[in-house]
């Protein structure tokens, strides 16, 4: 085989790679993450994007992801009033997710402790 014969295939490779949609980092935010309702939009201010929204267990307030111009932070959701948008059921929720989230990785480390441990 003939080495010219691949020299075509790296800038193609090279190019499908570019136009690979890049795989979400963990942003390291508690909370829990929320499939938005038909509900929830209606009261959403329209600007906000709802591509990524989540309540944090410390309010009960939903947030979401704001991709800006120099970083990308989570800002409280509010409604068209400004007002943000909150649940105290959300909060218990949220709690409840996080509670379970924490005592798993507190299991893991006992497990991988325990396994260092032999």
């Amino acid at each position: 085989m003939k080495i010219s014969k691949f020299i075509p295939v790296a800038p193609a490779l090279l190019f499908l790679t570019a136009c690979a949609e890049p795989v979400p980092e963990d942003d390291g935010l508690p909370g829990l993450p929320v499939e938005v309702t038909e509900e929830l939009i209606a009261m959403v201010e329209p600007t906000q994007s709802l591509s990524s929204v989540r309540i944090l267990p410390e309010d009960g307030c939903y947030w979401y992801r704001y991709s800006g111009p120099v970083e990308t932070t989570y800002l409280p959701l509010r409604t068209t009033e400004g007002r943000r948008i909150c649940s105290e059921q959300a909060a218990e929720i949220a709690a409840a997710a996080e509670a379970e989230r924490l005592a798993a990785e507190a299991a893991a480390a006992d497990a991988e402790a325990a396994g260092l441990g032999t």
